[in-house]
């Protein structure tokens, strides 16, 4: 029971920062912008230790499972967050063009930042890393057709024909997503998945109390996702008024709600690169921004169909730009099967590049 507490920890100590921010929170928000940030940035805290503990008990199921279903429940289990933190925050109004930043923001923070940085220190320690090259050339290619129908083509979309489009697009994206699972699960599941001869396969840790069963499992990840969305709630009008008075960019929040989601997949990928299994990296990276794009947006279009408030999707000419050079890259650098730090420089360069034009607010 006491592992059992202390393992849960980060869900017990978020709850407190939730309740103590909802009866406190106007009385901190009366105090000033930097109150008012530093609270965002606990609460922002609070959600990444609760998004981590929910990425720990999906493994827990994904260990059951095996691959790629296992790296299926990471990153689907992620999505679920993004979603939630978006359907909350875009109640407050934060900004029109919220979901289309945050979905590009993922991408660029999955394929550049962690593939990227994956594949610096696991060529550091390694050299070069094997992989299938089946997978990086078929998450790339749907990536490509996902974003392209989603995001690219939405700008020669006439307004008065939005809501034809919209409902166009969570048909074709739900579809595109429906076929590429089965074939991920089924006929072409080798696609996601590697043999390493020279390494003994790692055996699924065993279930104790402090990892848990898997009814607990459920249980938790499930709750764990509640108190993510309790915490949204309260954190999302402190984050708005504190970047406002500072006069920040509203990317930040597009940012911050990417990093979020992304953070349990940030760990499991550096881990796996350190152990040379680059093909978990591959299945983390490019599934997570798979699964944004395809599962966020026909969440997010459905909800504007229902409100009646059309969301801007369309990508702006330096976004489009930056996508379209980090996918052109990435469809080069995973041609062969394998990674090494060049290619894991050229994906972090363009991080930066993308940390950077976010500042100047472009």
């Amino acid at each position: 029971m006491l592992g059992r507490a202390r393992a849960e920890f980060p869900l017990l100590l978020a709850v407190a920062i939730g309740i103590a921010g909802h009866f406190w929170g106007e009385r901190i928000e009366a105090i000033g912008t930097v109150a008012n940030i530093v609270l965002a940035v606990v609460i922002i805290a609070a959600i990444i230790g609760v998004s981590v503990r929910v990425a720990a008990h999906a493994e827990v199921l994904a260990h059951r499972v095996g691959e790629p279903y296992g790296t299926m429940m990471l990153t689907i289990s992620a999505v679920a967050v993004e979603v939630l933190i978006l359907a909350i925050m875009i109640t407050h109004a934060v900004s029109p063009t919220l979901v289309r930043d945050t979905i590009y923001s993922a991408v660029m923070l999955d394929i550049n930042g962690i593939l990227g940085v994956a594949a610096i220190i696991g060529g550091f320690k390694h050299g070069e890393q094997a992989y299938n090259s089946d997978s990086g050339k078929t998450y790339t290619v749907m990536i490509i057709t996902a974003m392209g129908i989603s995001m690219v083509v939405p700008e020669f979309v006439p307004r008065a024909n939005w809501h034809a489009y919209s409902a166009f697009t969570i048909v074709a994206m739900l579809g595109l997503y429906a076929l590429f699972l089965r074939n991920q699960i089924g006929r072409h599941s080798y696609f996601f998945d590697y043999s390493y001869p020279r390494q003994k396969k790692a055996e699924a840790p065993e279930l104790t109390e402090e990892t848990g069963s898997v009814p607990v499992s459920i249980g938790l990840l499930l709750l764990g996702i509640v108190i993510i969305g309790g915490l949204t709630e309260v954190m999302s009008p402190h984050l708005n008024a504190g970047l406002s008075d500072i006069g920040a960019p509203l990317g930040l929040v597009a940012v911050a709600v990417a990093a979020i989601s992304a953070a349990p997949e940030i760990l499991t990928a550096m881990r796996a690169a350190l152990a040379n299994r680059m093909q978990a990296v591959i299945n983390i990276a490019l599934g997570a921004s798979l699964s944004t794009v395809i599962l966020t947006v026909p969440v997010m279009e459905a909800i504007a169909l229902y409100t009646g408030q059309p969301m801007i999707m369309a990508m702006t000419p330096v976004q489009t730009t930056m996508v379209l050079v980090t996918l052109i890259v990435a469809a080069i650098n995973l041609n062969d099967g394998e990674t090494n730090m060049i290619e894991g420089l050229t994906h972090f360069v363009l991080f930066a590049t993308f940390v950077m034009l976010t500042l100047l607010g472009l």
